[in-house]
This record gives structure tokens, sequence and C-alpha cells, in this order.
């Protein structure tokens, strides 16, 4: 099975989420897109809503798409998310599929503060998604990491690199949504509309919960 891992706080998953993840199944092919909220991610001190919330509220924000699903395997094991001890797990939990790691070109950018991350690059193909002020030019090496640039080949005929484990590196190409998890908790905290931004589902789960309320 070609399998889009998608990992992040969701805190709250919104529509961008939804998009990119859309978009990536769709570019590569691929037969199921998992999303893993963090339980504890490792860029942030805390979170202000519980793993439990967090995956209830990505679970409907996919209700619907048989090809998105909600896998809460981080929440499982003790200490922080990091995402190549999930890749690990992973595939020992499904052997012989064929993993694509979705992020966005923020975390992109910061991979090299990531643990253990070269490895990621042998676990998975990695899938780059645009956002909204992290603007690059994927076509030459200085969209590398400044340590991996050796370990790709650039394939112009496919608009893809090549790592020197054969997985692929692929900048998506799509339309930016503006949306972010922090403007979102800042409106609800200022009991705002959040109507167009998160799925409806989402949307009154925030509400009946008052959730993000104490932010503010």
């Amino acid at each position: 099975m070609r399998l889009g891992i998608f990992g992040g706080t969701f805190n709250p998953v919104h529509i961008a989420h939804l998009r990119i993840a859309e978009a990536a199944r769709e570019f590569c092919a691929l037969e199921k897109v998992m999303f893993l909220p963090a339980a504890m991610p490792p860029h942030k001190a805390s979170v202000s809503v519980s793993f439990a919330e967090r995956c209830a509220m990505t679970r409907l924000a996919i209700a619907g798409n048989a090809a998105f699903e909600v896998n809460p395997l981080e929440g499982e094991r003790e200490g922080r998310s990091y995402s190549v001890d999930t890749l690990e797990l992973l595939h020992r939990a499904h052997p012989g599929d064929e993993f694509f790691f979705i992020i966005g070109m923020d975390s992109w950018r910061e991979l090299e503060t990531w643990k253990e991350w070269p490895r990621l690059f042998e676990l998975a193909h990695i899938v780059v998604a645009p956002r909204p002020g992290y603007p690059a030019q994927t076509t030459d090496a200085g969209f590398l990491p400044i340590a991996a640039q050796n370990w790709f080949c650039y394939d112009e005929g496919t608009g893809v690199w090549r790592h020197r484990s054969g997985n692929l590196l692929i900048p998506l190409e799509e339309i930016m949504l503006d949306i972010s998890s922090s403007r979102i908790r800042e409106l609800a905290a200022q009991k705002l509309s959040l109507r167009y931004l998160v799925p409806e589902g989402v949307r009154g789960y925030i509400e009946r919960r008052q959730l993000y309320r104490r932010d503010g």
C-alpha cells in the first residue's frame, strides 16, 4: 500500500490540513492518508488541548473520506512524539507498505533540529507542502538542508529529488491556504466565528466544549 503519514499537533485540525492531505493523496497516488496527532510535540513546551480531544477533532474532520484515517499511535507510547520513532514503529506494523511522510514547508525548514533527521529519508519518501510565509525555490540545492545536499540528485523531468537510498523528496505544488491553528485559537478565545476555517464538525466540537477559551 502507498500510505501517506501526516503528523502534527492538530490543535485544532483545519481546512488547510485537509487540503494538504488531499493534494498529497492525489499527487502521490496514495491509497490511504494516516493522520497522527502528536501526543507530546518535541518543539512545543505544552499543548493547550488534550491528546484525546485533538484526536476526536481530527476524526470529525476526516469523516466521510474513506481514504483518510486517524492513528492514535503517538498517544500509546511514552515520551516525546519523535517522527523517526513513529516511522520505525509504523514500518514494523505495516511491513511492505510504501510510506510518504507529509510535512509543511515550515517544518521542512527546521528539519535539522529534529531527532535523527537523516534517518527520515531512509524510512519514507518526504512530501513537502508549501506554506504561506515560507517561499522556496525547490529546484536548486538551496531547497535542501545544507548537510544533505550531497545526498540527493534532482530529476528535472519529474520535478522531484532522489535520495541516495532511492526514496524521493517531493515538493507538493498546491494552492496555499493562509490558515493557522494559532489564529483559530485566537479567534476561539475571543468567541469569534470559526466558520469556513475548520470543518463544521470540528467547529461544533470546539463550541460545545468551549475549547481555547482559557487562551484568551
